[in-house]
């Protein structure tokens, strides 16, 4: 029987003709972020559940989204794949997967990106290893990983728009804001659905501080990056963040209650916008009324265990922010636990997370002078925990206001000269050295 092959010309154990159809629609779906790849898999399951590389899909669709409840499903998909007949890359696909799925993310990292020099057309590959590298906070890799691939494709393959948003996405993540800008844009052109793009550039715009056009990229284009997208609450969330720049705090709370919020459903990735949206608009000494109750009763069933320390901050802001002290208790013993089991989670925890997790507690309970301490160690390696310079912005942020309430003047005004030098149009960033020049600061 002759092995079918996907778009990009990589065999296929145990596929079918209505299988490949499936498991195409399923890659697709995951390079735009838009749809229901695992419900495509799943098809292709159906047709074929001998299809080797249909399991890996799976194995990545659960385990890319940092849900507590993907880590099973994704082993047994793992374990399901390695029990079938397999090529070297499909291999290589199941031990990485492996490898993430028992909290090994730098291990994964490198099998993934040496899957990636092997098989540079593989797509699916450099996406699961572009996003890994966004958990772990490798920003240098983000660019990297699919700068190496990218001789090896064109605007023939099926996919090319997706590799160009990755590495736009890496370009800006590395301060290349120009060519991210314009690779953003290129992808965009050729799929006008591939929502990393849109944010890639959203980020670029977001780091050079121009929200004007930030709201003029997004805005008028939500039909195309926001519809069917599961990324649509997180550009919802840069749009808001153009909004916030610029203090137009009531369209931010619109934004707020019927795109980033508005579903209610317990997705750790709209959690965390949610989560970093209200914590800003707290942080300006803006009334968000009732907002962190929901919030943070949508992530208490989430934070039972600690599995990725970036989830866990956010979940803190909620629990601070609802003033709910038990699940504070709890998400803190949580991180204790993992740290005695010694994963990646754990270092994520030592180096970043475990401080800033107590820091935003710290702060809820008006210990300004600790929310310092705990935060300036930590402040400069903060992307060792994940995240992006946009998302980590938060941090600093944080640690402005806190040594504004704590009465360091003079540390709230050197945050305040760096902030400016970066943003030197920024209406927030001045009026927070009006603050810090402030005679008589009080806690």
């Amino acid at each position: 029987m002759t092995t079918l092959q996907d778009a990009t010309g990589h065999a296929l154990t145990g596929a079918t003709a209505a299988a490949l159809d499936a498991f195409e629609q399923a890659s697709h779906e995951l390079r735009c972020l838009t749809g229901d790849p695992a419900a495509s898999i799943e098809r292709a399951l159906q047709a074929a559940p001998e299809m080797t590389m249909a399991h890996a899909f799976k194995a990545w669709v659960y385990l890319l989204g940092t849900e507590p409840e993907g880590l099973p499903v994704a082993r047994a998909a793992c374990e399901a794949g390695a029990a079938l007949p397999g090529t070297e890359r499909e291999r290589l696909h199941l031990q990485a997967a492996g490898l993430l799925a028992h909290g090994r993310w730098h291990e994964a990292a490198r099998a993934l990106e040496d899957l990636s020099l092997r098989y540079p057309r593989d797509a699916l590959a450099l996406q699961a290893g572009h996003q890994v590298d966004f958990f772990t906070g490798d920003s240098r890799m983000l660019r990297d990983r699919i700068a190496r691939a990218l001789p090896a494709w064109d605007a023939t393959l099926p996919g090319y728009h997706a590799v160009l948003g990755m590495h736009a996405f890496g370009l800006e993540e590395t301060g290349d804001y120009a060519q991210a800008e314009a690779q953003g844009k290129r992808a965009v052109e050729l799929q006008p659905r591939d929502s990393w793009a849109w944010h890639a550039v959203a980020h670029t715009l977001e780091m050079r501080n121009r929200p004007a056009d930030g709201i003029a990229w997004l805005e008028p284009n939500s039909a195309s990056w926001a519809l069917g997208s599961f990324l649509g609450v997180h550009n919802w969330w840069h749009l808001a963040l153009f909004h916030l720049e610029l203090d137009h705090h009531d369209e931010v709370l619109r934004l707020y209650d019927e795109a980033i919020a508005g579903s209610g459903l317990p997705q750790v990735l709209d959690l965390i916008d949610a989560s970093a949206m209200l914590w800003r608009l707290q942080l300006r000494g803006l009334d968000v009324g009732e907002r962190w109750q929901p919030l943070a009763d949508r992530w208490a069933p989430l934070v039972r265990q600690s599995l990725y320390a970036f989830n866990d901050l956010h979940a803190m802001l909620a629990f601070t922010g609802a003033g709910r002290a038990d699940e504070q208790r709890r998400l803190l013993q949580a991180q204790d636990a993992a740290l005695a089991l010694g994963d990646d989670n754990a270092g994520f925890l030592r180096e970043v997370g475990g401080a800033a997790t107590r820091a935003v507690m710290a702060f809820g309970d008006g210990d300004y002078a600790q929310c310092v301490a705990l935060l300036r160690p930590v402040r400069h390696r903060a992307h060792r925990f994940g995240g992006s310079h946009a998302q980590r912005d938060l941090l600093d942020l944080t640690l402005v206001e806190a040594a504004l309430r704590a009465g360091d003047q003079a540390l709230a005004r050197g945050l305040c000269a760096e902030r400016i030098a970066m943003r030197p149009a920024s209406p927030l960033a001045h009026r927070l050295m009006r603050r810090s020049a402030a005679a008589g600061l009080t806690a």
